[in-house]
């Protein structure tokens, strides 16, 4: 694949859609295949698109979390694996910026920028495998990590492990992914977002430093280090609608180009067929109502990060709420969407080869990492009685 360098000629969203119209040519084949998409990573390191999010005083092309959001569902709309590692390694830069010093993020942020980087994920704050011990002057990381996505074919990790020793803390640090002692496992063989590598990790006697290690502010420390599950639950928002969007459109062609009306139809066409338009009506009004909570929901988050250090619990828990409510809406619709578009296609369209399960299959595994049930628990006490969402890792 050739991908011309990101320059001042071309805006990231332009790049984006170049680079979304190749990888959709592989999409159903990769997805088919699963593994490590090496080729559309490396596309994605020479695009200059993995420093979107990095401001420019430290190299990047200094987006707001909104535009690097909308690069996710262009993305997702073609390949939600794509999507996934890319805003995830997003994700890896915000938890640098929100747990670190200034010294610690300014520096990985110029590296990442200068060197293309690809961070991946082995946090995983539910998968308490992987211990500290402390050394004179360092730490050490053993044990396992499952859902650890975008690792494989990355330059950093960010890495986390239970301190016993001080009653089960959680120690999260920023390390090279070649360092000794871990090993990358091709074990992720899931039905949906195949390409997204979230299998598991093996840290043997791992040596962190101590300037590895994100202790100030730390961890969920500050309101501004609360934002950064919240970065994650929109960036799923947005892979959920992307994917729905993704779907509505490959749909709306066999619809189109494809199906054939019922026998029982006074329809000439599918296309003129009522129950078919209404089916139609229905999508529409789901995308278009998503799409608007999840651009309020990404300008309320834009709000809230430029606040910085300034930003109240009271901000923060109203972002929140933004945030579940988008995420709500992107996960109900979009399944519901991705499983009735089969009723405006046809049997025909079941065929492998159209392949428009996949979008079911991305969109209901990753909608599981993170029950619906709990955040509408949430929604549903901000509404009755004013509480805002504790902040967690989740939420």
């Amino acid at each position: 694949m050739t991908v011309t360098l990101l320059n001042a000629r071309k805006a990231p969203l332009e790049i984006a859609r170049e680079l979304a119209s190749e990888f959709a040519r592989t999409a159903v084949d990769r997805d088919a295949r699963g593994g490590t998409p090496k080729v559309e990573r490396d596309s994605l390191r020479n695009s200059g698109l993995l420093s979107l999010s990095i401001p420019r005083q430290f190299g990047g092309l200094d987006a707001n979390w909104s535009e690097t959001f909308e690069v996710v569902r262009e993305f997702a709309r073609v390949d939600s694996s794509i999507a996934h590692v890319f805003g995830f390694h997003h994700l890896m830069l915000a938890t640098i910026r929100l747990f670190a010093k200034p010294s610690q993020w300014q520096t990985w942020l110029k590296l990442t920028a200068s060197n293309n980087w690809f961070w991946g994920n082995t946090l995983n704050p539910l998968d308490t495998r992987t211990v500290v011990k402390g050394r004179s002057g360092w730490r050490e990381f053993s044990g396992q990590k499952s859902f650890c996505s975008g690792a494989n074919d990355s330059e950093m990790l960010i890495a986390s492990a239970v301190d016993e020793a001080a009653g089960g803390k959680l120690l999260i640090a920023a390390i090279p992914s070649g360092r000794t002692g871990i090993t990358l496992h091709n074990d992720w063989y899931n039905m949906g977002q195949r390409q997204t590598d979230s299998g598991s990790v093996t840290f043997k006697r791992v040596r962190v430093e101590e300037s590895d290690l994100l202790l100030d502010p730390g961890p969920l420390s500050t309101p501004f280090a609360c934002l950064r599950p919240l970065i994650a639950q929109l960036h799923f928002a947005n892979i959920f609608l992307g994917i729905a969007e993704g779907a509505f459109e490959e749909a709306r062609k066999y619809t189109r180009e494809e199906a054939r009306p019922w026998f029982r139809s006074n329809a000439t066409h599918t296309a003129q067929d009522p129950y078919v338009l209404s089916h139609y009506g229905d999508f529409w009004v789901a995308l278009e109502s998503t799409r608007l909570l999840v651009e309020r929901a990404g300008r309320a988050l834009d709000e809230a990060w430029a606040k910085g250090s300034a930003l109240t619990s009271e901000e923060r828990g109203e972002t929140a709420i933004a945030i579940a409510t988008a995420k709500v809406a992107a996960s109900r619709h979009g399944l519901e969407l991705c499983s009735k578009v089969f009723e405006v296609t046809g049997a025909r369209a079941t065929h492998a080869s159209v392949a428009l399960d996949r979008h079911w299959r991305n969109l209901r595994t990753q909608s599981l990492h993170d029950p619906l049930d709990y955040k509408l628990h949430e929604l549903g006490d901000w509404a009755l009685n004013g509480t805002p969402p504790i902040p967690t890792f989740y939420s």
